[in-house]
């Protein structure tokens, strides 16, 4: 809930509410219906889980060393790839190719000029100073009033405006043709495509300002509002640029193109860093993307502080606190490693798999932890102890992973890419979180008493 994205918002206040929901009914209907069912007899049998969980014991405590450099490789590594992890996707990508709307994307991106738009907003020179005008023209005897005179304002826009004017469509077209030439770029419209339109019937010669005037005031008001008004405001003094990105161009990254244009504005064509504005669904989609990595850092970071505080009032030691919370980390980072390993970009439902696998981890990190510290209150060993938990709550903690990591796989046979992402990811982070709770922990926890 302090991502900033609105969905991933959502996302968090749907698991608070469903979490409420479950702690209610394990702990009053729960009881409730095992209370009205008639006892059962249990028969002993044997169970391949236990050699499992067994297994996991035996690692833990023979192998203690060789767990801390197993575990110590993978935190390195995923650390590695984590420094590889990005946001950059195209949403093309998210569907998969035998898809109607993977198909129809690629029509509208190959065949239709781009799919993602991208305005940019051109202001007049700061420094421009607009001419005022101090009188109308009242010699008439050159000139027929009704053709010349504009009845609602003496405003010349082609000799008052900033855009409006012969000289600066050298400027428009520089733009434009700069835009056509980047290869991210499909169709580009600007002021520069009404131009050429009014030169072809202009019999190709070049239009002079005058020409422009004359033009805009006596042109009627709906092909104003087709050749004129997109692209130009009222005062001619503000200009718009738009063209649609390749959503489908293999190495498409927004957030360099849309520096790249802007300094190539300034650099390149001289235009003023004031002048230039860039805005539309590209640079709406880019910010989302950018603020995935800076919400996956905060959010962990408040997650794992959460967590840190609550272990400390439920174990009332800072140790205990400290290692409890080491699985869910390892977990977490394997995962985002992993993504980062295999150049798979965080997407608004990839980002929430970390936060997951830190919930549900730290859950089997505290059913463990419990069981441990009650072993050792019986004065038991300490390789008993572990094995004792193992035998127990290591049953417990298994048969739950297992049964979410199967939950999340089905996520799998879905047609929607980041789905399928969403539910292998959470899959593999809870098998990480398993194995870490399961020989990782008890490790550590031997290694703190043995130290005490």
């Amino acid at each position: 809930m302090v991502a900033g994205i609105r969905p991933v918002i959502d996302f968090g206040w749907m698991m608070l509410i469903s979490m409420g929901a479950i702690f209610v009914m394990v702990f009053l209907f729960f009881p409730t219906a095992l209370m009205n069912l008639k006892k059962i007899q249990i028969v002993s049998t044997s169970d391949w889980s236990q050699k499992i969980t067994r297994g996991f014991a035996r690692v833990a405590t023979s192998k203690a060393n060789e767990t801390l450099l197993l575990f110590f490789i993978i935190a390195t590594v995923s650390a590695y790839g984590i420094t590889k992890l990005t946001a950059e996707n195209q949403f093309i990508k998210a569907f998969k190719e035998d898809t109607e709307i993977f198909q129809g994307l690629s029509v509208i991106d190959n065949q239709l000029g781009g799919t993602t738009p991208l305005d940019i907003i051109i202001e007049a020179d700061p420094d421009y100073n607009q001419p005022v005008v101090i009188s109308d023209y009242d010699d008439e005897e050159f000139f027929e009033e009704d053709f010349f005179e504009d009845e609602t304002s003496t405003y010349d826009i082609g000799g008052d405006s900033y855009w409006y004017n012969s000289y600066r469509l050298k400027t428009i077209d520089s733009i434009h043709n700069y835009l056509e030439s980047l290869e991210e770029a499909g169709k580009v419209v600007s002021f520069s495509t009404t131009m050429e339109v009014l030169k072809t019937l202009n019999d190709d010669e070049e239009i002079d300002t005058f020409f422009l005037s004359l033009l805009y005031k006596k042109v009627p008001d709906d092909v104003r509002e087709a050749l004129f008004d997109p692209y130009l405001s009222t005062d001619g003094n503000q200009l718009r640029i738009s063209f649609r990105v390749f959503e489908s161009y293999p190495e498409l990254q927004r957030n360099k193109l849309i520096e790249k244009i802007n300094r190539d504005l300034i650099e390149t064509i001289g235009l003023k860093p004031s002048q230039v504005k860039l805005t539309g669904m590209l640079v709406l989609y880019n910010n989302v993307l950018e603020s995935l990595i800076r919400s996956q850092i905060l959010t962990i970071g408040v997650v794992f502080l959460a967590i840190t505080l609550m272990f400390l009032v439920l174990f009332r030691s800072l140790k205990y606190a400290l290692i409890a919370i080491v699985p869910s980390i390892i977990a977490s980072t394997s995962v985002l490693g992993l993504m980062g390993l295999l150049n798979i970009p965080l997407d608004i439902m990839t980002i929430t798999i970390a936060a997951i696998c830190i919930g549900i981890g730290v859950d089997h990190s505290i059913h463990y932890i419990h069981r441990f510290r009650e072993e050792l209150e019986n004065n038991v060993k300490l390789n008993e102890a572990i094995n004792n938990a193992h035998a127990s709550t290591g049953q417990a903690i298994y048969f739950t992973s297992i049964i979410i990591v199967i939950g999340f796989s089905i996520l799998g046979l879905s047609n929607f890419i980041p789905t399928i992402y969403f539910g292998v990811f959470t899959a593999f982070a809870m098998m990480i979180a398993l194995i870490a709770n399961l020989t990782l922990l008890p490790v550590l926890l031997m290694k703190m008493i043995r130290v005490n």
